[in-house]
C-alpha cells in the first residue's frame, strides 16, 4: 500500500484529506508542522506528500527546499496561498502540482 504524508496544521483540513486519501485506498501519515514533517519524511519514506505552505516552524516552501536535497518524492502543495509568486516558488523549488 502507497503511504501518502500530508503535511497541514490545520486540524480539520487535515483529517478531510486524509479521509479522502484512505478511502482512495492510500496508507496516511500525518504532520502538523514543517519540522514534523522533514522528521517523517527521513523516517518513513513515504511514497508522496501533499503540503501546505503556511505551516509553523518550517515553512511549506522550506520544507520542499530540504526535501529535494535527497530525494524526488512527488510532492502536491495544497494551500490557501494562491499568489502567483508562490505558486511559481513552490513549482521551482521542485514540487510536482499546486492546487
Amino acid at each position: 500500500m502507497r503511504t501518502i504524508l500530508v503535511v497541514e496544521d490545520e486540524p480539520q483540513i487535515a483529517g478531510i484529506v486524509r479521509d479522502y486519501l484512505e478511502h482512495a485506498g492510500f496508507a496516511v501519515i500525518a504532520a502538523g508542522d514543517g519540522a514534523a514533517a522533514l522528521a517523517l519524511v527521513r523516517a518513513r519514506r513515504p511514497d508522496a506528500l501533499v503540503l501546505d505552505l503556511g505551516l509553523p516552524r518550517v515553512d511549506g516552501l522550506d520544507v520542499i527546499r530540504a526535501i529535494r536535497r535527497d530525494s524526488r518524492v512527488p510532492i502536491l502543495i495544497l494551500s490557501a496561498r494562491g499568489d502567483e509568486t508562490d505558486r511559481v516558488a513552490g513549482l521551482e523549488l521542485g514540487a510536482d502540482d499546486y492546487v
